[in-house]
């Protein structure tokens, strides 16, 4: 082969070696990589409430309202909707939505969905104000719904992660195995899941509205805090949830990446199961208040991200009781506590945690401060599904968790947490409750007049303060961690973000 013909094919072989490259680029920013410290529980919204798999859960389903980032009800599913009564609102269905699996919304399928929710031990709390009987199908795109009494949170509650509308058919046809065959109208479906691994969504092409910019979402379940910031760093995830404090300044400082810091509606306590001993003695659940510094905690796990809690939800939520005090840390408040309540020498219990760092080094520094008051404790980590099934079942003695009061609507951050009807997988996994705390949570749910709401979410957070169910830690924001060439993602308050306006720059 002459000279000539050697330059020749090179030149070709460079051609079709750069193309190839250059495909390879293009079919990489086809899909976003997205990662979490834990993979999700369900797909079936009346299956679980938890975070990872509500984040999932948003791209895949659809509510009849959405809530922006400013938390104002917008249009979902309903394209309008009308207050009839007192107990009665009228929704307008967009028509030529279609679900997943080619069927078209119809307002049977949302009398369905709220009907099967109204069942669930798991969510029935979030829609249990609308009565079972109050479906009025007007026609294929209208329906009336009702309420058992007047509840003035409904609008908010009915665009929960929990309230998302459901295909009937799919349902029906996949049973107990709905929760790994979801089938909803969002702009994402499921593609694949490999448990404690990936859930992989493909971009629905028929959605109604405009399609999602990304044709795949990779989520990612990458339990270790600091190996979501390391792949991150090397470019094998796009997005990554919950950075960790200490990883705030490597993120800034790394001009390949960026950080969308905002503050939520979230809340991390420390629970006590009130139902065993020692920990129904409310003087117990004090001292334990006192003992923990929960400043230090902050500035050293937290490197100073978010606030003291001062109650049970934090301050960006309408209803906040901002005249609350934290209980400080006095360890001599706390010894004469403990020492009325009659354990003066201690005792030995356990600390539940899942496996999120961020937890684990909180328990640890509790389980060192509460050695000054005699109290032994030892730590266990649960893997995420035990740990809910666990605590939701009463298991445990003291456990670390969040609540994100989604709806921004006190009653959220309060009933499903305190009310005594909630107890377990509802909410309540304190197993603490208080007759008037029912009472004033009750009221608060039927009134329509705010500052009669107002006034009650005020006192409950009082009791819930001085009853100490919970060691108050903090209040959160979300850290999200984002390759530079990252646009179009926003965090959401409630932590449930949307995806689907997001693209990656090559």
């Amino acid at each position: 082969m002459n000279s000539k013909k050697i330059a020749l094919l090179l030149a070709l072989l460079l051609m079709v070696a750069a193309f190839a490259i250059g495909c390879g680029d293009e079919a990489a920013t086809d899909t976003l990589v997205v990662a979490q410290g834990a993979d999700a529980d369900s797909l079936d919204p009346h299956a679980t409430n938890d975070q990872p798999s509500s984040r999932v859960m948003k791209q895949v389903y659809e509510s009849l309202l959405n809530q922006n980032e400013d938390m104002e009800l917008v249009p979902g599913l309903a394209e309008e909707w009308e207050q009839i009564d007192e107990l009665t609102f009228e929704f307008k269905l967009r028509e030529g939505v279609m679900f997943h699996n080619g069927e078209e919304l119809t307002a049977s399928d949302v009398e369905f969905t709220l009907l099967r929710a109204l069942e669930s031990p798991d969510v029935g709390h979030i829609v249990g104000a609308i009565d079972p009987d109050g479906f009025e199908i007007i026609d294929d795109y209208t329906i009336r719904i009702s309420t058992v009494e007047p509840f003035a949170p409904l609008l908010a509650h009915l665009a929960h992660t929990a309230s998302s509308i459901l295909n009937q058919t799919a349902v029906e046809e996949h049973g107990d195995d709905y929760g790994e065959n979801p089938v909803g109208t969002g702009p994402y479906m499921l593609e694949d899941w490999t448990r404690g691994a990936t859930i992989e969504l493909t971009r629905f092409e028929d959605f109604h509205g405009e399609n999602g910019k990304m044709e795949n979402i990779t989520f990612r379940n990458i339990q270790e805090d600091g190996n979501r910031t390391i792949e991150l760093e090397t470019g094998e995830i796009d997005i990554a949830y919950d950075i960790l404090p200490t990883d705030i300044s490597r993120i800034e400082e790394n001009q390949e990446l960026e950080l969308a810091r905002d503050l939520n509606f979230s809340t991390v306590y420390l629970g006590f199961n009130t139902e065993k001993e020692p920990f129904d003695d409310v003087r117990v659940r004090q001292a334990i208040n006192y003992a923990v510094n929960v400043e230090s905690i902050i500035d050293s796990v937290m490197e100073g991200s978010g606030e003291v809690a001062t109650g049970p939800i934090g301050p960006m939520v309408w209803g906040a009781n901002e005249e609350l005090e934290p209980y400080g840390h006095d360890i001599e408040k706390a010894k004469e506590l403990m020492e009325e309540a009659g354990y003066e020498d201690g005792f030995s219990t356990t600390i539940w945690t899942n496996d999120n760092q961020l937890r684990q080094d909180i328990a640890q520094i509790t389980q060192s401060q509460l050695e000054e008051i005699g109290i032994d404790v030892e730590i266990e980590v649960l893997e995420w599904g035990a740990y809910l099934d666990g605590t939701a079942a009463g298991d445990h003695d003291m456990f670390i968790l969040g609540w994100v009061t989604v709806t921004g609507d006190p009653d959220y951050g309060l009933y499903a947490l305190f009310h005594s009807e909630q107890f377990g997988s509802a909410g309540n996994r304190t197993f603490w409750g208080d007759e008037r705390v029912d009472e004033l949570l009750d009221e608060a749910r039927r009134s329509a007049e705010p500052d009669v709401r107002e006034d009650a979410y005020m006192e409950v957070q009082e009791i819930v303060r001085d009853e100490a169910p919970w060691l108050f830690l903090n209040t959160g924001e979300d850290r999200t961690g984002l390759r530079s060439n990252v646009s179009g993602f926003r965090n959401h308050p409630a932590g449930h973000h949307p995806l689907w306006d997001v693209t990656i720059e090559n």
